[in-house]
């Protein structure tokens, strides 16, 4: 009987996951081309300094020979599907390039593989085109993907950072989550053709859904029978293993992003930017200007408020503990998979054990703005970013960014143990 109940609760904490596991073929969806099991795609976007280049003539050439041509549209993009993995050469016809343009990079070798679209990076200037690039260039276009990280970051360590203020409780799983986010958008919006702001929604919701779930059926029983904050953690641990191999199991190895298409480009000064990312990190910022407001301005928010700073006296003024513990359960897995969502849409993507690079951020985000404290976390999460995508331009080798941002925690733990924005006496 024991064993029925606990295979039960199993299944229904991992549904939104499994939920992947029986997805059926991709639909089709406003995109010239979507990968999927039996075929593969090659995107790109040819364009100069001055903008997009429309009937650019491209021949795309695989390994026997064969060959099709694509044409650029007028904002410059164009995709050609395959339907054999392996390498294909993608070269520009010289002769449907303006007169006044240079090819730089006129052809270029792509490894192609089912599922994923490849990108076909070619370089096409003007004749007076200058390679170098200032200093101080590269400094403001690493702020802006800084800034852009870090909010993304943000939305994921706010809601990490309320658990642990509410119950103590440090969630190895949580960056999962931010994984469940990106791959649930994957599976509603490319596999199933959902438009982009229902499928977010529906996203969102799914992954508030399961914060619910999980207070309900494992965190609050855990809690009333008494069991330890280690104990708890080495569950989160367990159930982070979990999950990362049914996102292995349902998509394999591959990185999934929220629709293949190619994004808009933006260019303001020395800022190339994504329409996509721009309306990430608006998002981003009114979702975290509403959850500040909540905490502050309305009753749960003082509530949950008074249950981080002392639960024993919050309950004892008669405020419903449980109650407010699984409303941060919910509202923080609803945000992690906002995260996730954002990030496989804005990012190179996301794939089964992205979770333990993100997870490292997140804790240093949070750690370093204050254990427990959801403004710390925020500002925490901001400087996480912008040290991630300075670093590189400041001399640090590409691969070092993040053990930079973990440098800068341990550094500030000295001199403050208890963060930024946290209190001593909740440091230990």
């Amino acid at each position: 009987m024991r064993r029925g109940v606990a295979g039960l609760v199993l299944a229904l904490l991992l549904a939104p996951v499994l939920a992947l596991i029986s997805s059926g073929p991709a639909s089709a969806v406003d995109t010239l081309c979507l990968p999927g099991p039996d075929k593969a795609c090659i995107a790109g976007t040819i364009r100069t300094d001055e903008g997009p280049l429309a009937d650019v003539t491209l021949t795309v050439t695989d390994e026997s020979g064969a060959s099709q041509e694509v044409t650029t549209s007028e904002s410059g993009k164009w995709n050609v599907q395959v339907d054999t993995e392996g390498k294909y050469v993608v070269k520009v016809d010289a002769e449907s390039l303006p007169d006044d343009l240079d090819v730089k990079t006129g052809e270029v070798t792509v490894v192609t593989k089912f599922g994923v679209t490849k990108p076909a990076l070619l370089t096409i200037r003007t004749a007076d085109y200058s390679a170098t690039t200032s200093k101080f260039d590269e400094l403001v276009q690493s702020t802006v993907n800084g800034l852009r990280l870090g909010l993304l970051l943000a939305l994921a360590s706010v809601g990490l950072s309320l658990i642990y203020g509410t119950t103590g409780l440090s969630n190895f799983a949580h960056a999962e989550q931010v994984t469940l986010g990106g791959m649930l958008g994957y599976l509603l919006i490319n596999q199933n053709g959902l438009g982009l702001w229902i499928g977010g929604l529906l996203v969102v919701v799914l992954c508030a859904f399961t914060g619910w779930f999980q207070d309900r059926v494992l965190w609050q029983p855990l809690r009333r029978r008494g069991l330890g904050l280690t104990q708890m953690m080495i569950v989160t641990i367990g159930l982070s293993l979990a999950l990362q191999y049914v996102y292995q199991y349902t998509v394999g190895a591959r990185t999934v992003r929220v629709l293949q298409d190619n994004p808009s480009v933006r260019e303001f000064g020395p800022v190339t930017i994504t329409n996509q990312s721009i309306v990430a990190m608006v998002i981003s910022v009114i979702v975290l200007a509403g959850v500040g407001y909540a905490l502050l301005r309305t009753r749960i928010g003082r509530a949950t408020r008074a249950v981080s700073d002392n639960p024993a006296l919050a309950s004892a003024s008669g405020i419903d503990t449980d109650r407010v513990i699984r409303l941060v359960w919910t509202v923080a897995m609803g945000l992690a998979g906002l995260s996730g969502l954002l990030y496989a849409l804005v990012t190179n993507g996301i794939k089964w054990d992205s979770g333990l690079q993100i997870l490292l951020l997140l804790f240093a985000a949070v750690t370093l703005g204050g254990l427990g404290t959801a403004f710390g976390a925020l500002i925490g999460a901001i400087i996480i970013g912008l040290v991630v995508e300075l670093s590189p331009v400041l001399g640090m080798p590409g691969d070092f960014k993040y053990a930079t941002a973990l440098l800068i925690l341990i550094l500030l733990l000295l001199v403050r143990p208890q963060g930024l924005l946290g209190k001593p006496q909740r440091v230990g």
